[in-house]
């Protein structure tokens, strides 16, 4: 078994049904918990295999509170198209972190960078941004396979 556990979660996430997906996906991935911060969508009305009995979702107003919950010694690593970024491939996962996804429609903000401690990027074939459920879920895939 690995070591460590891990959550994931969205900035300003816009849509119910890419928190289930995510959610259902971090289940299977054996996440800890997720998390949403600054929640703009409405509670998803169907979750066919009962995920809250298994993983918590959190909610959390902003990033103050968000870092004020945060575990002890838990990295934060940003997921995000962006220059500093470092590749997924290659990316060595910590052993206790919380992985950040942006919102659909405008990903992190600047103040949410400013947190991680870590940026790491999806490189595709084609440059275009993925849907946040699909990039959480190739980021679990990538964790599993590297097995901390």
């Amino acid at each position: 078994m690995a070591r460590g556990y891990f959550g994931i979660g969205v900035w300003h996430s816009k849509s119910e049904v890419n928190i289930g997906t995510l959610w259902r996906t971090a289940y299977s991935y054996g996440a800890a918990f997720i998390f949403t911060i600054g929640r703009r969508y409405k509670q998803q009305p169907g979750d066919t295999t009962k995920t809250w009995r298994h993983i918590p979702l959190l909610h959390y107003a902003d990033l103050a509170d968000f870092k004020a919950g945060l575990p002890f010694e838990c990295r934060i690593v940003g997921i995000e198209n962006c220059e500093e970024a470092r590749d997924l491939d290659g990316y060595h996962h910590p052993e206790r972190c919380v992985y950040l996804l942006g919102a659909e429609d405008h990903g992190l903000s600047a103040e949410s960078l400013a947190v991680c401690h870590d940026l790491v990027r999806i490189v595709t074939p084609l440059p275009h941004c993925l849907n946040v459920a699909v990039a959480g879920s190739i980021v679990l895939a990538s964790r599993r396979r590297q097995a901390v």
